[in-house]
């Protein structure tokens, strides 16, 4: 029992994440891949933070009591893990989504950028 709850404490998946940015909760989506991918496609309203560029001075504008859910193409990448690694170790509270981008489009969730796709719009309680 202590392993997936463990386990759920460091992940989440597209629904869960659709749910809580509808419900207001303090999250911030964190984009990990290079910016490029963002620019072609993903997840309306995440942050683009490229895991090779994480640092003290590119990460001095996000807020450290907000949860950081990070992401990447899906289960054959694995710059969401880098990317919540880097965050961790500079103090940030952390959670990987499950299927990145990919699992994000199969749950029918719309996405923003130059290739954004229509589907389920992100509500957000703001």
């Amino acid at each position: 029992m202590n392993h997936y709850q463990r386990k759920l404490a460091y992940e989440m998946d597209s629904w869960d994440l659709y749910e809580a940015l509808g419900e207001s909760e303090p999250i911030t989506v964190i984009d990990g891949r290079s910016a490029e991918a963002y620019a072609e496609e993903h997840i309306p309203g995440a942050l683009s933070l490229p895991h090779r560029g994480i640092s003290v001075e590119s990460t001095k504008s996000l807020d450290k009591s907000r949860i950081h859910v990070c992401y990447c193409d899906g289960i054959g990448c694995n710059a969401s893990t880098k990317t919540a690694l880097k965050l961790l170790t500079l103090g940030f509270q952390v959670r990987e989504l499950i299927g990145g981008l990919d699992w994000w489009k199969r749950d029918g969730y719309a996405t923003a950028g130059t290739g954004g796709r229509p589907g389920t719009e992100v509500r957000c309680g703001c």
